[in-house]
């Protein structure tokens, strides 16, 4: 093979990360959103605290050596987005590479809709982000006031402004590139959205009842752990709060370097990111139990009706909201600039478009789209990460470790490390993760979303 489709021809082309940490920091802006804040604590109250984190640490562990390392490695192998990618891999096995193309736009438009359906979530952040600092969010007198609020800004066209200024700044960092633009926020953005929850967490420590939560989070239900659902959706947190899909990390992992040691960076990758999220439970689930309410429900009611409520009538309520907002407007911004990147860069792979006009082109469709479905948004995401999540990571998983195969993903994983990789390598990536893509598609669509 020769030109664009011989393995890592696009590279003297592309921008890159300018570091290893700059470029871990940027995965673990990826992987860290909504799942880790309104998701994560409510399931982990759910199903009984830590009979739920048993399972979870058992499959972040799971997938972040066979999924994680295998986009990064495959983004990095072939020096392109999901399209290259895919069509290079296709053609090392002699085959069309327009199949390769085609099945690589499955991710890519998995990616776009996502970060279409995200850019809808983000406005909202924005607009309460800004609102902790005048008082407006804050202004309800109970939670009746709080979820007629947050009605009014959820629903069909209600949101517009914050929503195009959230994308403004998510597509001014962008067009600055990659070690300029994406690696340099995400420097800034992970280490404070860190901070901010440690100092969160630290503070409710110190609230009368704060020891009640901590206990139930670190208290095995023998019955729940036994319950194959809590299994089941502890499989699919670990999933999607990793961020796979043959996209993101793939792309990411397209900026890397050759002498990085991707199954270094892949481990610290899930070491964070369940940081992340045990920081939200450690925050979120003892916050509940000082008013003394056990957390019964995740999601967007918990974020915008219920900890705004509960914030209101703590010492330091305006303070306390201010922090968590703009911590997690720090989570949302980096999983969006991570979700448009796929987009952007196919066009500019496949189209020859400039940096700035692929930024400006795909942030026209942004604009227009996420304003148009505002109302249905919740419909729109469970659909892409039932469907079209899953599949483009399980596509991703059998052209990387399959098609290409093992020997090719061994050579891959062993550059920019010293010591050699164990015999667990094929048995994790051929048949764990690839099984498990499948069981994430199968169990989303028989229990209506798993992640």
């Amino acid at each position: 093979m020769n030109g664009k489709n011989s393995v890592g021809a696009t590279s003297s082309k592309r921008d890159g990360f300018s570091g290893r940490w700059g470029f871990i920091l940027a995965c673990i802006g990826s992987a860290v959103g909504m799942g880790n804040i309104w998701l994560f604590p409510g399931r982990v109250s759910g199903y009984g605290g830590a009979s739920f984190l048993i399972p979870y640490f058992l499959f972040v562990g799971v997938i972040g050596f066979s999924g994680v390392i295998g986009e990064m490695a495959f983004g990095r192998a072939t020096r392109s987005g999901p399209v290259g990618a895919f069509e290079q891999a296709v053609a090392s096995r002699g085959k069309d590479k327009k199949l390769g193309a085609m099945i690589g736009l499955i991710p890519v438009f998995g990616s776009l809709a996502l970060a279409i359906g995200y850019s809808v979530v983000v406005g909202w952040i924005l607009k309460y982000m800004l609102g902790a600092f005048t008082g407006a969010t804050l202004a309800p007198e109970d939670v009746s006031g709080y979820a007629a609020a947050f009605n009014a800004t959820a629903c069909t066209l209600g949101n517009n402004f914050w929503q195009i200024l959230g994308l403004a700044i998510t597509f001014l960092i962008m067009a600055a590139g990659i070690a300029s633009g994406i690696e340099r926020a995400n420097n800034i953005m992970m280490p404070l959205f860190f901070a901010l929850f440690l100092g969160l967490a630290i503070y409710i420590l110190t609230l009368p009842g704060a020891l009640d939560g901590y206990r139930y989070l670190f208290t095995i239900d023998p019955v729940m752990l036994a319950d194959p659902k809590t299994w089941v959706f502890a499989l699919g947190q670990a999933f999607f709060s990793l961020s796979l899909a043959g996209n993101g990390t793939l792309i990411y992992g397209s900026y890397l370097k050759e002498d990085t040691d991707i199954i270094g960076s892949a481990w610290k990758v899930a070491l964070f990111d369940t940081l992340a999220a045990m920081l939200a439970a450690l925050v979120i689930i003892p916050a509940m139990a000082t008013a003394g309410e056990k957390l019964s429900q995740g999601g967007p009611g918990l974020m915008f009706i219920f900890l705004p409520n509960l914030f209101r009538g703590m010492p330091g309520g305006r303070v306390l909201v201010i922090i968590f907002f703009v911590a997690v407007f720090f989570a949302g911004l980096s999983s969006l600039i991570n979700l448009y990147e796929a987009p952007i860069a196919t066009l500019q792979e496949r189209l020859g478009f400039s940096r700035g006009k692929a930024v400006l082109s795909i942030a026209a469709v942004g604009i227009v789209v996420s304003i148009g479905i505002q109302g249905i948004v919740s419909d729109w995401m469970d659909f892409v990460s039932i469907y079209i999540c899953p599949l483009g990571a399980g596509l991703a998983g059998i052209l990387f470790y399959w098609v290409y195969g093992p020997k090719f993903v061994r050579e891959q994983l062993q550059k920019g490390r010293e010591r050699p990789i164990g015999g667990w390598l094929e048995f994790m990536t051929r048949y764990v993760f690839c099984i498990l893509t499948v069981l994430v598609l199968i169990l989303g669509v028989y229990y209506g979303g798993i992640g």
